[in-house]
């Protein structure tokens, strides 16, 4: 437990229990706040009482002790987020139909409100457009509790950078953006989260904190895009687009290294941009086109993933049709099981309409810790056997995790097509 001569105990309510809100309130709590974690999926919230973790950055280990002393309490219960000095929303903001969906914002700003007292404290951390904290979620908690925003208590916003899987940037060591609607609300966020992280970033309004996350996606999200692109024309020119970027990497300025793969996942690139697309042609009536090219790009590399795949087998006189296919990998990134949005799930769904035979191994993705990834729970779940691996036609490498035994994937699978460009061999192709 770490604490100073400044350290002021709070009472901590997070609303939200996944990626983000988990770790920052096993954080809250180990810092010495007294926590409550509010989750409306009773399951979830059943896993964490008996201390089981469902986001790999917090094991277990670390949950335990803090149940045990109190510290952090999981709860379905709203009342149970009552008297709190310090609240923190981390609820899902999807997309439906192209629009931001708010709703569990929404939701979580009435509960709160019911619960809220003069001189707390509110931070949204959901990521949203610009606006949403003054112009949604403020009036939301002022309706509910009949105070005022900046007179009665405190209110901002906060963007979260939890990277899953990251050991060596952590909640606590990665610079933190805060922003208030005033200085006395901006004042209070950066006491809070000051107790919790190494550097705090105070930005003027919630307008530009909102950006932020916003900006930080869409950079890397028309990066990948360009890298994604790159990467069909290369081949098609007959270029190695992978040893091009491993010496365009050695120029240490100006260049940043970015990567093709079989899509984009999570929630930050395949949502986040988009926030700040539909932002900008609701107000301003113009499109945003940078972010418009790279959803175009990004979201039909699944369908190249297939012509690719379709192309190796043919070189190789077999026929999609009746073939089986292997994937490695369901999460959209290495050493994660994090499922939310991956383009697995769209290759699954296309190679199964076009008559194969799918297979599919990840050693870290869970079908019930994942609900919502659409797509995967019906897919036939395999072990990365010498025999599997023997009787692919093809084995589609998509999500490089550490645990995959890649000797003994390149000596059995008689064709690979590697995303990641992990393997090496004649009968391996990159994307």
């Amino acid at each position: 437990m770490i604490k100073n001569r400044a350290f002021q105990q709070l009472r901590v309510a997070v609303v939200g229990q996944g990626y983000v809100g988990l770790p920052l309130a096993v954080r809250a709590a180990e810092v010495g706040h007294q926590v409550v974690g509010f989750d409306v999926d009773a399951q979830r919230v059943k896993r964490l009482v008996r201390g089981e973790s469902y986001v790999e950055d917090i094991p277990g280990s670390r949950l335990a002790p803090l149940l045990a002393a109190g510290a952090y309490r999981p709860t379905i219960d709203a009342f149970d987020c009552a008297d709190f000095d310090v609240a923190i929303v981390t609820v899902p903001t999807p997309l439906r139909d192209g629009a931001p969906d708010l709703s569990h914002v929404e939701d979580a700003a009435r509960m709160l409100g019911r619960h809220l007292r003069r001189g707390a404290t509110v931070v949204l951390e959901s990521t949203t457009y610009p606006g949403t904290t003054e112009e949604v979620f403020g009036p939301l908690l002022e309706h509910a509790s009949g105070l005022s925003a900046g007179q009665d208590f405190h209110l901002g916003y906060s963007p979260e950078r939890i990277d899953p899987g990251n050991s060596a940037w952590r909640l606590e060591n990665t610079p933190k953006v805060i922003s208030g609607i005033d200085p006395a609300s901006q004042a209070a966020v950066h006491r809070f989260y000051s107790s919790l992280v190494e550097t705090v970033v105070p930005v003027a309004r919630c307008k530009e904190a909102e950006l932020t996350k916003l900006l930080e996606n869409t950079f890397r999200h028309v990066n990948i895009a360009l890298a994604n692109e790159l990467a069909i024309f290369a081949h098609e020119l007959d270029i190695d687009v992978w040893s091009a970027i491993d010496a365009a990497s050695t120029k240490p300025f100006g260049f940043m290294r970015f990567t093709p793969g079989p899509g984009v996942g999570g929630h930050c690139l395949p949502i986040d941009p988009s926030y700040l697309s539909w932002r900008v042609q609701r107000t301003l009536g113009r499109n945003f086109r940078f972010v418009e090219l790279a959803n175009d790009v990004n979201n039909h590399m699944p369908d190249y993933v297939v012509r690719r795949l379709v192309d190796g087998l043919n070189k190789r006189r077999k026929s999609l049709n009746g073939s089986r296919i292997l994937l490695l990998g369901l999460a959209y990134k290495a050493n994660t099981g994090d499922a939310r949005e991956t383009p697995a799930a769209r290759i699954a769904e296309l190679l199964i309409g076009m008559g194969a035979e799918v297979q599919a191994a990840d050693p870290h993705v869970s079908d019930d810790a994942h609900p919502r990834a659409a797509g995967l729970a019906n897919l036939q779940r395999v072990e990365v056997t010498p025999e599997c691996l023997a009787a692919a036609d093809a084995v589609v490498l998509l999500a490089d995790h550490d645990a995959f035994d890649y000797p003994l994937i390149t000596a059995l699978a008689p064709y690979i097509l590697d995303c990641r460009r992990r393997l090496a061999g004649e009968h391996v192709d990159s994307l």
